[in-house]
C-alpha cells in the first residue's frame, strides 16, 4: 500500500460502516430473519438498502415509523429491542487503531463523517459503547453528516452538496474515504482525492502516523 499525496488537503471525510466500524452483513440478516422477516437477504445492502430500511436511511421514516413497517412485513409484532439488536447486527468490530488514527489526522486536518445510517445505528455510535474510553462517536469528527437527517443517501450528488456547504468545503482539498465504488465514483465526479478501502481494511499505511498496539471494541 502506497501512502497518498495529501498536498492541499485539508479535510479527510470518512464513511463510517466498512471504513471506521467493520461490517457484517451476514449476521444483520440472520438476526432480522430470526425476528420474523423473511425477506431480510432481499432487503438488506452493505452499501445502499431497500424499501422500508432505505426509508429509514433516507429520513421518510422516523425509528417508530420503521418498526410498525417491519412488524407489518413480517405480520406479527416484534420488539423495538429485538429490531435495534438486529441493526446492530451489522456492526461486527469497532478497531480502536481507527479511533487512535481519527483522533491523531485531527491534529492536521479537518475530520468529517458522511454516512448511509440511520437513528438505531447513530444512537449506538453517540453512547459511550462505541469506544473503550467511553466516547461517543461525535467526539472523534469535527461534524457528522447522516444520511437519515439530510434526507439523501450516498451516491446522490445532494448528500455531497450538502456537506460541502454547510463545512464550507473546497472538494479540490479534500480525501474521502468510502468502501462503495459507486460513491467513490460520485466523490471523483464531485473533484475530491479518493480511496476506497475494503471491509474491515487496516489503511492507515496511506498516511504517514506512528504505530499503534490497541484493542477492538466487538459489538
Amino acid at each position: 500500500m502506497q501512502q497518498l499525496d495529501l498536498t492541499g488537503i485539508k479535510n479527510i471525510v470518512f464513511d463510517l460502516g466498512g471504513v471506521i466500524v467493520t461490517l457484517d452483513r451476514a449476521e444483520a440478516v440472520r438476526r432480522f430473519r430470526e425476528a420474523g422477516l423473511k425477506n431480510a437477504e432481499e432487503l438488506l445492502d452493505v452499501y445502499h438498502q431497500k424499501g422500508i430500511f432505505l426509508e429509514l436511511e433516507e429520513g421518510k421514516l422516523t425509528k417508530r415509523e420503521f418498526y410498525e413497517a417491519l412488524r407489518n412485513e413480517a405480520g406479527r409484532h416484534i420488539p423495538a429491542e429485538v429490531i435495534d439488536r438486529a441493526w446492530l447486527g451489522f456492526l461486527k468490530e469497532v478497531p480502536e487503531y481507527k479511533l487512535e488514527m481519527l483522533e491523531t489526522l485531527r491534529k492536521n486536518y479537518k475530520i468529517y463523517l458522511l454516512s448511509n445510517t440511520n437513528a438505531v445505528i447513530m444512537d449506538w455510535a453517540k453512547s459511550p459503547a462505541f469506544s473503550p474510553q467511553g466516547k461517543g462517536i461525535d467526539r472523534f469528527f469535527d461534524k457528522i453528516y447522516a444520511s437519515y437527517q439530510i434526507g439523501y443517501t450516498k451516491p446522490a450528488p445532494e448528500i455531497f452538496a450538502f456537506m460541502f456547504a454547510d463545512a464550507n468545503i473546497i472538494p479540490s482539498e479534500t480525501l474521502f474515504i468510502d468502501d462503495g465504488i459507486a460513491n467513490i465514483e460520485m466523490g471523483k465526479k464531485l473533484g475530491m482525492k479518493t480511496y476506497l478501502a475494503r471491509n474491515g481494511e487496516d489503511f492507515r499505511d496511506i498516511f504517514t502516523l506512528p504505530p499503534h498496539h490497541s484493542a477492538t471494541i466487538i459489538v
